[in-house]
């Protein structure tokens, strides 16, 4: 029985071994056929648009997903490039900073060699700038030396204010463009003298000044510095900066004139300052002799808003009375 069905099994092979080869000797004669090759010809040519057309329709889906990954790579890098800008910009912006201190540093160390008086140098860490009241807050105080009255100045020599409020690590400064502020100038050309005072909102005017006098626009406004017999002068050294006349105004029929200034530094950004701590102006010790507040002329007494004089006692050298401003 097994031999039957093992014979049964070689028969069917080889029947369909010969079948197959059968087939593919007709199938390599017809291939050979000049009519079946023009068919297959022909064939092939009107498939060939399809195969256009399913080609551009592969490389379209093929570079519609390189370009959408190329635009999620842009978007990525795009936005590496952006934070790495700003942080260039915020160092650039550090950088100019810091490069802007240390020119104002550089500027008031020269100026504080070159002084001749001592100095403190002091770093503005506050400040008002209101309406009606300007002033800085300083980053030293008591501790080094700076009292009440001390001069402040910034680069150039320009100045700044005057030390109204002093602690032990804080020095509160009322600026010149304060309405409380009264300063002495003398112009640079004729030494044409006025009372430089702050205005509400940090202006900046020069008023009282003798209208015969010549005040043109451009030239700078100096401390007077005013000094009298006795031992009063004024609370500001000669000769510090205060600014440039900007325009004046004169009226044919006043005895004064008045002339507008713009403040040699900038008051609302000033933040390195030099403090004047040995200069000593006012009034004059116990032991000087007093000056008569009824003696007349600008050369005799201090003009009324800087400085205030002595009343004479009476017994003299016993002591001094300051009338303050």
């Amino acid at each position: 029985m097994t031999t039957i069905f093992a014979t049964r099994t070689a028969r069917r092979r080889a029947v369909a071994f010969t079948i197959l080869l059968a087939t593919s000797l007709v199938l390599m004669a017809i291939s050979s056929s000049p009519l079946i090759t023009e068919f297959q010809n022909a064939v092939s040519y009107a498939l060939r648009p399809v195969q256009g057309v399913l080609h551009n329709a592969a490389e379209t889906v093929s570079g519609a997903v390189g370009a959408i990954a190329e635009i999620d790579r842009l978007h990525s890098d795009n936005a590496n490039l952006r934070r790495e800008n700003d942080q260039l910009r915020a160092e650039n912006l550090r950088a100019q900073a810091l490069e802007q201190q240390n020119d104002q540093l550089s500027t008031l160390l020269q100026l504080q060699s070159s002084f001749s008086y001592k100095t403190a140098a002091a770093e503005v860490i506050a400040r008002e700038s209101s309406e009606v009241r300007r002033t800085v807050t300083l980053s030293k105080g008591s501790d080094d030396g700076i009292k009440k009255g001390d001069i402040v100045i910034a680069a150039g020599g320009a100045l700044v204010g005057r030390v109204t409020d002093v602690g032990p690590n804080f020095a509160m400064v009322t600026l010149i463009n304060d309405r409380t502020s009264t300063v002495i100038g003398s112009t640079e050309t004729n030494g044409a003298t006025g009372d430089v005072v702050g205005q509400l909102g940090g202006a900046l005017i020069m008023q009282n000044i003798d209208s015969t006098e010549t005040v043109t626009p451009g030239e700078q406004v100096l401390t007077a510095g005013i000094e009298l017999p006795g031992g009063i002068r004024s609370p500001y050294p000669k000769g510090l900066i205060i600014g440039e006349v900007t325009d004046v105004k004169k009226e044919a029929s006043s005895v004064v004139q008045t002339a507008y200034l713009l403040p040699t530094t900038d008051l609302d950004k000033v933040d390195q300052v030099l403090v004047v701590l040995d200069y000593v102006g006012g009034l004059p010790g116990a032991d000087d002799t007093p000056i008569d507040c009824n003696l007349t002329g600008r050369g005799d007494s201090l003009p009324a808003g800087e400085q205030p004089c002595i009343e004479p006692s009476a017994s003299p050298g016993a002591g001094a009375t300051p009338l303050l401003p």
